[in-house]
């Protein structure tokens, strides 16, 4: 058990820090959004499940041979009150850093979650408050502002929304193209995917490579959804609206902003070669493989 704890310890550090730097600085995930997102989220969970899971095993090391058997021979000794005597202080400390450090983890997760759907609940009701509904989509409003913006409100009452800048600036063609940008967002649930990267790179900001994960995860679900709009709509078309968009946007300030923005219109105009289909097999093998070493290790002896 306590060569399994340590084992498990040097793959979350490995994944939460290395392994995240690497991804997020590769090239590949350009060429196969979809895999490249569920390989992060094999990561976050595999990463998750072996840091807290390295403090647990290690701390209930003394009641049985795997994490199963630890767990019943701990309900059992503390049924009859009798601890094994080589569950000293170490074990101790161990099993409740876990236990604290997952209950943080949980506790930041909720949090942000309740906050989205908090702001969320508010945004909804302020679009329908001052939007005009907008017959050409369903859910969609129309707001009277003359910079063209477009965005989604994911949720179960989700809003799609457009400002007349949009309508007056971009041809039908083009409104067409980023319509379906976003109803990509909405119907992949986009939101879903990245809500628990923001909470772990809330939960630690100094982690270098959780930052990098989220910042990778939100630049991955607009390639997904750019590579949805580009397959309804003609590429130029496209391009011509979010550029439109983005550098009509006062955050097109931003320099990270409109870097990001321009390598997404070159991608759309020049798109990358997809990856083999035995390469987008291998990384979603890997995906696989990642969260499979971990449970093996929690519940295998």
């Amino acid at each position: 058990m306590e060569l399994t704890a340590l084992l498990l310890l040097v793959l979350g550090v490995l994944l939460a820090e290395p392994v995240s730097r690497r991804l997020a600085a590769a090239q590949w995930p350009t060429r196969d959004p979809v895999g490249a997102l569920l390989l992060w989220q094999a990561v976050g969970l595999a990463g998750g499940l072996s840091l807290l899971g390295s403090g647990i095993v290690y701390g209930l090391s003394p009641f049985g041979s795997s994490l199963p058997a630890a767990v019943l021979g701990a309900v059992e000794a503390l049924r009859d009150g009798a601890l094994p005597p080589d569950f000293d202080l170490r074990h101790r400390i161990a099993l409740v850093v876990a236990l604290l450090i997952g209950l943080w983890l949980i506790g930041v997760l909720v949090f942000v979650t309740v906050r989205t759907l908090r702001a969320r609940a508010r945004h909804r009701n302020l679009l329908d408050l001052l939007g005009t509904p907008w017959p050409a989509a369903p859910h969609a409003r129309v707001l009277d502002h003359p910079l063209p913006v477009a965005y989604c409100l994911p949720g179960l009452r989700s809003r799609l929304v457009v400002s007349a800048g949009v309508l007056d600036t971009l041809d039908p063609a083009q409104v067409r193209a980023v319509l379906a940008h976003e109803q990509a967002h909405l119907k992949e649930r986009h939101d879903l995917v990245v809500l628990p990267f923001v909470a772990w790179g809330a939960t630690a900001p100094f982690v270098r490579g959780m930052v990098c994960a989220q910042v990778a995860v939100a630049a991955l679900i607009e390639m997904r959804a750019d590579d949805v709009a580009a397959s309804r709509a003609a590429p130029a078309e496209l391009t011509a609206a979010l550029g439109s968009m983005g550098h009509a946007s006062p955050a097109a300030a931003l320099s990270s902003f409109t870097t990001a923005l321009d390598r997404r219109l070159a991608r759309i105009a020049d798109p990358p070669p997809p990856l083999s289909p035995a390469a987008q097999l291998g990384v979603r093998l890997a995906a696989v493989a990642l969260v499979a070493v971990p449970t093996i290790l929690l519940l295998l002896p």
